[in-house]
C-alpha cells in the first residue's frame, strides 16, 4: 500500500539516499556535497515545526517526498514559501511528484500561506511539467545563477497562488498543528505504484 505521510526522523537515511545522486550527477540540486544521514537528519528537525515535509511510502521504502520551507526571512515574506519535491530514480513518472505535491498544497493553503515558490534548474522538463500541470506559472529567469559540473547554469522560478489575496491576511500556522490532518493523504489517489 502507498502512504502519504508526514516525515520522521528516522527517514533521513532514506531520503538522504533519493537526494545523494541527485546532488552527485546532476545540476538539478545546486548543492555539491551530499548532506549525510545526520545532516538530512537535522534539516527534517528543523523544517518540521513551522513548514510540511511529507515523505511518499510503500513496502517500508520512502520513494519520494516533499517539503516546503521560508521564502525568505524577512517578515513581510512569511505568507509565502519555497516548495521541492524529489522522486527516487526507480519510480519517476508514476505520479509521486504530483501526489506529494496535492498533499503539501492542500496542507499550505490549509496552514494559511498564500504564495508557493519553485525554483528549477533548467533545462528540465520533467519539473517544469510536473509544475506547471499542477498550476504554477513562470515569473522569471536568473541567468547563469549557478554554475556546477563544470558550466554555468539558469534556475527558472515558477509561483502558485494558495489563496486570493487579502488586505489583513492572519499569520500562518505552523505544521505542527495540523500534523495529523487528512489532507496529508490528499494527493495518494494520483500515485500509481502497485
Amino acid at each position: 500500500m502507498v502512504t502519504v505521510r508526514s516525515v520522521t526522523v528516522e527517514d533521513a537515511p532514506q531520503i538522504a539516499a533519493i537526494y545523494d545522486p541527485i546532488v552527485r550527477d546532476t545540476v538539478i540540486s545546486f548543492e555539491t556535497d551530499p548532506p549525510d544521514d545526520a545532516e538530512m537528519a537535522d534539516r527534517i528537525r528543523k523544517t518540521l515545526p513551522t513548514y510540511p515535509w511529507l515523505v511518499c511510502e510503500h513496502d517500508d521504502s520512502i520513494l519520494g517526498y516533499a517539503y516546503a520551507g521560508a521564502h525568505r526571512s524577512r517578515d513581510a515574506y512569511r505568507w509565502s514559501v519555497d516548495v521541492s519535491v524529489y522522486v527516487h530514480a526507480d519510480y519517476r513518472r508514476s505520479g509521486i511528484g504530483r501526489g506529494l505535491y496535492e498533499s503539501l498544497l492542500a496542507l499550505l493553503r490549509k496552514q494559511g500561506f498564500y504564495n508557493a515558490y519553485a525554483g528549477i534548474a533548467l533545462p528540465n522538463a520533467a519539473s517544469v511539467g510536473l509544475h506547471e500541470s499542477l498550476g504554477f506559472e513562470q515569473v522569471g529567469v536568473y541567468e547563469a545563477v549557478g554554475y556546477k559540473n563544470g558550466a554555468w547554469h539558469d534556475v527558472g522560478w515558477w509561483h502558485r497562488r494558495l489563496h486570493p489575496l487579502d488586505d489583513d491576511p492572519e499569520p500562518p500556522s505552523v505544521f505542527s498543528d495540523l500534523k495529523v490532518d487528512p489532507e496529508i493523504q490528499r494527493g495518494q489517489n494520483s500515485i500509481r505504484i502497485t
